[in-house]
């Protein structure tokens, strides 16, 4: 079987590119804008996939990225931000909503009618599915579609694959010229690890909140409250090493000495666990269609 290839674009520190080196895929060009994300991500992956930095495949702004210089890929995966769609641009067409806002999902889809890749995987939160009333939710939709992609969408929490974390998130599929639509989501998992296995005591919270990218430091008892828990009676703070295993990252992953940094990268990231198993789902279909509507109809029995 050829190599799966993929791009990773608003990338952060690598989620989806972990989550899919763990399936054997190569990653063939990335972008991230952030500097200490960038800083990370090339700490963490320059050993695992040297050529993305030493062919200047790691862009950093990605209007700056000519589909004609990035390699050709199978996937292209993406946790873009929410951004709404001009009302004038959206009647007058592509060119004038691109000029007039600059949202960002128009260059996944300028990078993908250029280059036309096999399938897509977006990450999003969970209200993309209702914003602007339902309306950015129907336009990422129906552009897809008119590129020739089919569109599955599901919200996935980080819980359903083993994550002790609620982070519910919508996650968003496709494939090119797929007539028949029969793929379906992995269907969820028993939660063997909870919040008392990462603080390594008895913590009150099964299950933990969802990291966040800021308001650290509020009461324990406030609703915005997302980085304290109560462990064997105790209050106590989350830290990085315990964000890194709710999210799916290994013990060996690098991140800033700052707790405050490191817990917002962890925070902009995807759950590992969670795009794993949707891109093992992903990749199957795309090698068999036939075997994969077997053997999930297998399982439904």
């Amino acid at each position: 079987m050829t190599k799966i290839k993929f791009i990773d674009l608003f990338a952060g520190i690598g989620g989806f590119h972990l989550a899919l080196h763990e399936l054997k895929a190569e990653c063939v060009f990335a972008s991230e804008i952030d500097p200490l994300a960038r800083e990370y991500y090339i700490r963490n992956f320059k050993k695992i996939s040297p050529s993305l930095f030493s062919n200047g495949f790691f862009n950093e702004d990605i209007h700056d990225a000519e589909s004609s210089k990035i390699p050709d890929f199978d996937i292209l995966c993406a946790g873009f931000p929410c951004q709404p769609f001009s009302q004038i641009g959206y009647k007058r067409g592509f060119k004038e909503e691109y000029e007039q806002r600059g949202n960002l999902f128009f260059e996944i889809e300028r990078i993908m009618n250029d280059k036309k890749p096999k399938a897509f995987f977006l990450e999003n939160v969970q209200h993309i599915m209702n914003h602007d009333n339902g309306r950015t939710f129907r336009i990422i939709e129906q552009r897809l579609r008119n590129m020739g992609y089919s569109f599955y969408s599901k919200k996935v929490h980080a819980c359903d694959f083993n994550l002790p974390q609620l982070r519910p998130r919508t996650f968003m599929i496709g494939f090119l010229n797929d007539d028949d639509e029969i793929f379906s989501f992995p269907r969820p998992i028993k939660l063997k690890k909870t919040m008392s296995d990462i603080f390594k005591g008895q913590c009150s919270r099964e299950i933990g909140f969802t990291l966040r990218l800021g308001g650290m430091g509020s009461s324990i008892d406030d609703r915005r409250n997302w980085d304290s828990y109560l462990v064997d009676g105790v209050v106590t703070k989350l830290q990085p090493e315990h964000g890194k295993t709710m999210q799916g990252f290994p013990e060996s992953f690098i991140l800033p000495p700052s707790r405050t940094k490191a817990l917002r990268l962890l925070g902009n990231s995807v759950a590992i666990n969670a795009v794993h198993a949707v891109a093992k789902q992903m990749i199957q279909y795309m090698t068999d269609k036939s075997s994969f509507y077997l053997n999930t109809q297998r399982k439904l029995l």
